[in-house]
C-alpha cells in the first residue's frame, strides 16, 4: 500500500471513529437525565444542539454546533442552513442537495442532542414559575406538574396560555377544575415552543 492511500485509509478511520464517539456521547445524553432524544419528526429551534456531519469524507468531519437565535447553522460547503422550524430529515435533503455541487453521492448525517431552545414558560401564582424543556412536547397539565402545581394564592380556573402565531398572539383559556374533572379536556392543548402559560 502507497503512503498516500494509507493516509487516506487512516483519516477515513480516524472519521469513522470521531463519528462513532459522537454518537456515543449523543445516546449516552439521551439516557441520561431528561433524555433529550428529540422524536423522528421534531421541528429544530434556536438553542438546540446538532451534530452535523458527512459520512465517509475525512475532509468534512462531524461538528458539533448550536442553532443560532435566528434560527440558522453553518456547514463547510453547504454554508449557512436555516434549520429552525425544520426537521432532520429535511435538513439532510437541503445539506445533500448543495453538497452534490463539490462531492459525488454525498450522506449528510444530522444527529440532535440537545432540545434546548424547545421550551415553554409557566409564570404567576406556581410553586416553581420558569421555563420547562420540552421533549418533544408536554401538555398544560403536565406543564403545570412540572413547575410544582399552584400556590394558595392561584386562582386554577383562570389560567390562560398565551400563544404567539404569525398573525398575532393567541389567548387560551385553561379551567384546571374542568379538566382535573374529566370535564373539555380540549382545554389541555399540547403546547408549542415559546407558549407562556400564566397562572393568576
Amino acid at each position: 500500500m502507497t503512503k498516500a492511500k494509507a493516509s487516506a485509509v487512516g483519516m477515513r478511520r480516524r472519521w469513522s471513529a470521531d463519528f462513532m464517539a459522537f454518537g456515543i456521547v449523543a445516546i449516552a445524553a439521551a439516557s441520561a437525565g431528561h433524555a433529550q432524544t428529540a422524536a423522528p419528526e421534531y421541528k429544530l429551534h434556536p438553542g438546540d444542539k446538532v451534530i452535523v456531519g458527512v459520512y465517509d469524507d475525512p475532509k468534512l468531519l462531524p461538528q458539533e454546533m448550536t442553532v443560532s437565535p435566528d434560527g440558522k447553522i453553518s456547514y463547510p460547503l453547504a454554508g449557512e442552513l436555516t434549520v429552525g422550524g425544520k426537521s432532520v430529515g429535511q435538513i439532510r435533503v437541503e445539506m445533500e442537495t448543495r453538497l452534490k455541487k463539490y462531492l459525488s453521492d454525498p450522506i449528510a448525517t444530522v444527529i440532535v442532542t440537545e432540545v434546548k431552545g424547545n421550551v415553554v414558560y409557566v409564570i404567576g401564582q406556581v410553586q416553581k414559575p420558569g421555563q420547562l424543556i420540552m421533549n418533544p412536547t408536554i401538555n398544560v397539565l403536565q406543564a403545570l406538574s412540572m413547575a410544582g402545581g399552584g400556590n394558595p394564592y392561584a386562582k386554577m380556573d383562570g389560567i390562560i396560555v398565551i400563544r404567539s402565531t404569525p398573525a398575532g398572539q393567541r389567548v387560551l383559556p385553561f379551567k384546571y377544575g374542568q379538566v382535573s374533572a374529566g370535564k373539555d379536556l380540549t382545554q389541555n392543548v399540547d403546547l408549542e415552543s415559546g407558549d407562556v402559560v400564566v397562572v393568576p
